[in-house]
């Protein structure tokens, strides 16, 4: 018996995975944010494999295992039955019991000290004492990038009591061989024994009001926004997609509430007494607004909080319990990009719109009608047929990957029909009342999922084409790209080339820290991958110009990668911090690595590229950058250009000094400059009205910037989000003479537009 079977949630962190899954990673994590989440201790991996070791029990389940057909849905529920038996009626070793009990007891004193409570609070403990916890299910490869699990083990509610505890505890270890659990990783190819489940048990919250919220439109893929998802009662009901929910979108930056769906609850799931059941609601108390304005915002503003630590998008579970609000779970969202080619927002048709629900996973397909009332006839559903039901849980995952697209009853954006049909790249429509008496079994319909519009009969895939014209302009107009999986799309709009490419979210897909792989060995994996995408975005635009930045991830999010924490310090203000030039002249080790990555890209024939190097706080530090770069092998001249960020103050007071060094173009990063310029932290809730980009000091940084480059003939850029929000500030640098601005592909168009304006009325 280990130390390491049972753990108490500040012991892990987000680099645990492998012992604690996804979730219990992720509890652990917030818990060292001091993110409000119930308080609780995690049965590992390593505890569910000393489990199948002293009991026996893997050589029989393999044998069932070889048996598996996963498509034939007899033999998948056949196989799977007999693994959950024999997990169950096995016995949890003495040791390992032994420790959860002993945890479970020590549940309410463990969280007082944690969380530096003088006191549990009474009314707690005192109805609730042996605690009642949750028990939740947590897959070793739950939530990587690469597949959402999307509740394919199990989560029980209100258990109390040791021996209830460890009963559950089992219970999760059989839910890992579920028939949705088999199908799925059978599906991704998963070895089955290399996806362990860790068991999560968390002081219940007897939530009043829970919900879900994704830290972008999970839909549109809408960074600017938070779309939060509220009911009444336990939060189970929304994730299976048992009711429908409030839905509200609150703008990132300004904190404001932007939209509001308001939807009529006709049941909850509650606690009565030691059960938890479901109850009728009342039209006039289900139809209410579930949460008020204020916990909309603040509920947005945990949110935002929690994905500016992960550095990556959140789906994030929320639950409210008199008065305070609980996070009760956070995982990267790991379905931002649709891969249906129909996925318009619209058709040109004259068909009748038969029904109309929530659009939930973008695009358009057509099949034949096909009713499911449980997912014991999910064998009715063939290849290409729209299936439809009131909702959906995991175990209609097999006939959701033979269906053509998705229409339930209930649910929202965040249930699970929803996630799945994003994974799974289908349209999908949610809420659509009276779906099962509307659309007939057998009829023949067309989903459009980015309307949430369903057409009676086949409507022809003429997708409504928006008229858009490309005005000619003297100022470029370049793109922000961050990653390559789009760049194929990118690279077909009229755009003059790519401003700014950024290196973080290619590495932050790699997922190890660089100097972890240098330490194994495995130093061709950052190469290799790094320059995969790199040249996946120079061959996109070829010939046009690709700006590539070099990394400038902060201390803080360099931890957040596998091994990080072994190398990055713990600094207290990160942005100022152990980044940018100097970082490369103090590591030269990991800089060759880009250097690499850069050789290889050219070598590739990729001429188009140019390297920026961000955050230099010294013309000595540019020109010693610089120089590692040329004795790597890179060799700046008439075709490789050196381009520089400008982005701190000292950047604008000695630009003649830094240009000195050999620098053929600037660009601005107008969000780095304004907050060091006005001192003031964008992220920082209190200090968020200060910061403006317009403010006059900003504005003479950047014309004195642009005055500089034009009088030396040295290309200047713009790539922060200010030219794209703010038309003044847009005006302020055309006029001045930049020469391009670097915008987010969704503003192109209407730049393009403002550019041309200004400059046909002389202002350039």
């Amino acid at each position: 018996m280990t130390r390491l079977d049972v753990v108490w949630f500040e012991e892990v962190d987000k680099g645990d995975i492998p012992l604690v899954g996804g979730k219990g990673a992720n509890l652990g994590e917030m818990t060292g944010a001091n993110i409000a989440i119930p308080y609780g201790f995690i049965v590992t991996s390593s505890a569910y494999y000393h489990f199948l070791e002293k009991s026996n029990l893997k050589i029989p389940i393999s044998t069932l295992l070889k048996k598996l057909n996963h498509k034939d849905p007899d033999n998948l529920h056949a196989v799977s039955t007999a693994i959950r038996k024999l997990i169950v009626s096995a016995s949890v070793p003495d040791e390992l019991a032994h420790s959860i009990a002993e945890y479970y007891e020590q549940l309410y004193q463990k969280e007082k000290k944690v969380k530096g409570l003088a006191s549990f609070p009474a009314q707690v403990k005192a109805v609730y004492d042996p605690p009642l916890v949750a028990v939740r299910s947590s897959a070793t490869a739950e939530d990587l990038p690469d597949a959402s699990f999307a509740g394919q083990q199990e989560t029980y509610l209100n258990i109390q009591g040791e021996a209830s505890v460890i009963d559950h505890v089992k219970a999760c270890w059989a839910s890992l061989f579920t028939d949705r659990a088999v199908f799925y990783r059978a599906e991704k190819g998963f070895d089955h024994f290399k996806v362990g489940l860790a068991a999560v048990v968390q002081r219940m919250v007897q939530s009043e009001k829970s919900g879900i919220m994704f830290t972008v439109d999970p839909v549109t893929n809408d960074k600017n926004v938070i779309v939060i998802e509220a009911i009444f009662g336990l939060g189970e009901y929304i994730v299976q997609g048992k009711v429908t929910p409030d839905q509200y979108l609150v703008d990132k930056k300004s904190m404001t509430i932007v939209q509001k769906k308001i939807a009529t609850q006709d049941v909850q799931f509650i606690k009565k007494g030691k059960n938890t059941i479901e109850a009728r609601m009342s039209k006039s108390l289900g139809g209410k607004q579930k949460i008020t304005d204020e916990l909309i915002v603040r509920i947005a503003e945990l949110g935002r909080k929690i994905e500016k630590h992960y550095y990556f998008p959140q789906d994030i579970e929320w639950a409210i319990e008199k008065g305070e609000v609980f996070i009760t779970q956070s995982r990267p969202i790991t379905t931002l990009e649709p891969n249906n080619a129909h996925s318009s927002a619209d058709m040109k048709t004259t068909q009748k719109v038969l029904l109309e629900g929530d659009a939930a996973s973008p695009g358009i397909a057509t099949g034949t009608v096909v009713q499911l009332k449980s997912p014991k006839e999910i064998k009715k559903i063939h290849s290409g047929d729209i299936l439809v039901a009131k909702q959906t849980n995991p175990d209609y995952v097999p006939a959701m990957k033979r269906a053509c697209a998705i229409v339930t009853e209930h649910g929202g954006r965040t249930s699970h029909a929803a996630i799945v049909s994003r994974e799974l790249g289908i349209p999908c429509i949610v809420g659509a009342e009276n779906a099962m008496r509307v659309l007939k079994d057998g009829s023949v319909a067309t989903v459009n999922g980015s309307t949430g519009k369903i057409y009676s009969g086949k409507v022809a895939m003429q997708q409504e084409v928006h008229a858009h014209t490309k005005f000619k302009t003297k100022t470029h107009i370049y793109l922000n790209v961050g990653e390559p999986d789009r760049v194929e799309e990118l690279a077909k709009m009229p755009v003059d080339g790519v401003g700014l490419l950024r290196a973080e979210f290619m590495i932050a897909n790699i997922g190890e820290h660089p100097k972890s792989l240098l330490k194994k060995g495995k130093a061709d994996v950052f190469i290799d991958s790094l320059a995969k995408g790199v040249i996946t975005v120079a061959k996109a635009f070829y010939p046009r110009q690709v700006v590539y930045r070099t990394t400038d991830f902060k201390t803080n999010e360099y931890r957040f990668l596998k091994g990080g924490k072994n190398f990055e310090p713990v600094e207290d203000n990160p942005m100022l911090g152990y980044r940018g030039a100097f970082r490369y002249i103090s590591e030269p080790e990991v800089f060759a690595l880009e250097i690499s990555v850069l050789k290889r890209a050219i070598a590739a024939g990729n001429d188009n590229l140019a390297v920026m190097i961000p955050f230099v706080r010294s013309p000595q530090h540019l020109i010693q950058a610089k120089a590692m770069m040329e004795k790597g092998g890179l060799s700046f001249g008439k075709k490789l250009k050196l381009w520089m960020m400008v982005e701190l103050p000292v950047n604008v007071i000695l630009l003649d000094s830094f240009l000195d060094a050999g620098v053929d173009g600037v660009s601005i990063g107008s969000n780095d400059l304004t907050m060091l310029t006005l001192g003031v932290d964008r992220d920082n809730e209190v200090l968020a009205q200060l910061y403006d980009e317009r403010n006059d000091a900003v504005k003479w940084a950047i014309g004195r910037t642009i005055d500089i480059c034009n009088a030396r003939g040295v290309t200047s850029s713009i790539c922060g989000q200010s030219v794209s929000d703010y038309p003044e500030l847009l005006e302020f640098v055309v006029k001045r003479g930049i020469t391009s601005v670097s915008i987010s592909p969704d503003a192109f168009w209407r730049v393009n537009e403002e550019v041309h304006k200004l400059e046909l009325h002389g202002k350039r």
